[in-house]
């Protein structure tokens, strides 16, 4: 903990920035609504038409950046110290990266999002058709997939490496940019104004979960105990969500965020296990697998498709690629920070390689099992003919066509209170995170966790927004807004990558002892467990590049005979 707990420890111009970069943009549309909506929705269709190029760039360049980290030398790198274990267990660390990145947003979109590329399907395809339940069951996957995780992952690097490899006691991304800016800029004007912008970032996109998760509690609070769907409800859901996270934040990182993920983490192990064997198990394992065939056969395609021909008079203009890939892509961009620097915060101990390969891995995983089961269970609803999701989504609310497909299962108030719950816990997490991430940014400096003042006074400013927004109808426009703020971020993007690789070869430069990890096996060992006599045979001189194995392959006090030595 810091020494002090008052304003010393505040970066004042980074604190005070972000709220007068957030007054500055919420205050005009509390005043002027319809214009300020009128405004956000011109600049939204100017990013996603005119720049949705650069977007599609990052999500590939960010594919390819992480492969290119996981198999080079900066992959080898631990963060901290030589003979430092790991401080979460791989579960609890698995857990809490995928609460933190997905939040409720998953609960919502793994549900309903295959009926929109159902009757809108990409590629110029019919809707309603059985191509068009292919591409839906796939490109849930695809946006929530290995690219998403890896522009999560940009500030995740240079973060981790520079908070846990060189030991700048900073959790900021102006610090991660002191090999491009220097440290003049870095730490001066233009490094507070990276900082106030992923702020703003972090605030839009925090809003935005809090408005797809409340709507989500309120109904199934409704479904639950008769609860009115109103304003007023989902004012109390928001109030009993900060309340929660408010707490979790105040008690900190191990007490508060890990149980939450962990509780999180097997609640909603326990929900899909429930709705795949209770529902079409067989449809959801072959639909599932499918569906993950296809992406990862289509993932450039799916990844570059631009509609390049839209403007002329005898080609449709679907606008899928704007409407859903590049808004995904500036919206993963915008939490990219919160979310990277929380993985860069839980990954201590472990190697580059690692955290890069888990996060992936582990995030992708989680949301394919989202969409498998619950978004197929969906389809199999709507085209075996049991429940028509797609008239109660178009007539009624996406919400209500969740709940009515919960409904349809065995033990359904259960279901819907487990469901409920998770929408609950999962928006705790996600904002525990952000909070714990916006006090770390406007911190001078973060030895163990940012003071607790600092972390409740974020909790809270997390969660007054939405809610004024939400009495002024205004929350939409403050979503598109922050993904237009989130513009410059992509220049960031790009310079953080320059950062890491730049920071990282300098240091491996300098290390004495550093070899490639090459290990040759020549040595075998006499008792051999898969041969009806148990003993390995021992191969002639010319098999094995002319070594001839005998009972002492290599003397016991040379260490440096050993060819596996590193």
């Amino acid at each position: 903990m810091s020494k002090h707990h008052g304003w010393q420890v505040i970066d004042k111009p980074t604190f005070f920035g972000s709220l007068f970069l957030l007054f500055a943009v919420t205050v005009p549309l509390v005043l002027f609504p319809e214009t300020g909506e009128s405004w956000v929705l011109a600049a939204k269709n100017f990013v996603t038409d005119k720049l949705g190029i650069l977007y599609l760039m990052l999500g590939l360049g960010a594919g390819g950046f992480m492969v290119y980290i996981i198999f080079s030398d900066i992959g080898q790198i631990k963060l901290g110290e030589a003979e430092e274990h790991p401080e979460f267990s791989t579960l609890s660390w698995a857990a809490m990266l995928f609460c933190s990145g997905i939040g409720a947003s998953i609960l919502y979109w793994s549900m309903i999002e295959w009926v929109y590329y159902y009757q809108a399907p990409p590629f110029q395809l019919e809707g309603g058709t059985p191509e068009a339940a292919r591409w839906a069951a796939a490109y849930g996957i695809f946006h929530w997939g290995p690219l998403a995780w890896s522009i999560y992952l940009i500030p995740a690097l240079p973060i981790a490496y520079f908070y846990y490899v060189r030991n700048h006691s900073v959790l900021k991304i102006s610090e991660a940019l002191m090999p491009v800016l220097g440290e003049k800029h870095a730490r001066g004007g233009p490094g507070k104004l990276i900082d106030v912008l992923f702020i703003f970032g972090m605030l839009g996109g925090g809003a935005t979960s809090l408005g797809l998760a409340a709507p989500l509690i309120n109904e199934g609070v409704h479904e639950l105990f008769g609860v009115p769907i109103n304003l007023s409800t989902r004012i109390i859901v928001l109030l009993v969500c900060t309340a929660i996270f408010g707490y979790s934040a105040f008690v900190g990182l191990k007490k508060g965020i890990r149980l939450l993920s962990d509780i999180n983490f097997w609640l909603a192990l326990a929900l899909l296990l429930f709705v795949f064997l209770a529902g079409p198990t067989l449809f959801l394992a072959n639909t599932g697998l499918d569906a993950l065939g296809r992406v990862l056969s289509n993932l450039i395609h799916m990844a570059s498709w631009t509609e390049p021909f839209a403007q002329f008079a005898n080609f449709e203009d679907t606008h899928f690629p704007q409407d859903w890939t590049i808004f995904y892509w500036a919206w993963w961009l915008v939490f990219a920070p919160s979310v990277g620097l929380f993985i860069a915060r839980i990954s201590r101990g472990r190697t580059i390689k690692t955290m890069v390969a888990g996060s992936i891995f582990y995030g992708t995983m989680g949301c394919f099992a989202f969409f498998m089961v619950l978004g197929n269970y969906g389809m199999y609803l709507q085209l075996s003919g049991e429940l028509d999701v797609i008239s109660i989504l178009n007539e009624q609310s996406p919400t209500a066509a969740i709940f009515a497909m919960l409904k349809t299962l065995p033990m359904s108030d259960l279901v819907v209170f487990v469901f409920t719950l998770l929408a609950l816990i999962f928006t705790a997490t996600t904002f525990d995170s952000i909070s714990y991430i916006l006090a770390a940014v406007v911190q001078k400096e973060v030895d163990e966790e940012p003071v607790r003042w600092n972390r409740l006074f974020w909790a809270f400013a997390l969660s007054i927004m939405p809610i004024v927004l939400m009495f002024l109808g205004g929350l939409q426009t403050l979503q598109t807004a922050s993904v237009i703020g989130g513009v410059p971020l992509l220049l960031v993007a790009l310079m953080l990558c320059i950062s890491m690789v730049r920071a990282a070869h300098y240091d491996l430069r300098y290390q004495p002892d550093y070899e490639e990890k090459e290990i040759y096996i020549d040595a075998f060992p006499e008792d051999d467990p898969w041969t009806e006599d148990g003993t390995w045979e021992t191969p002639e001189p010319d098999q094995h590049h002319g070594v001839t194995h005998d009972d002492k392959p290599h003397e016991e006090g040379d260490p440096d005979s050993h060819p596996s030595r590193l």
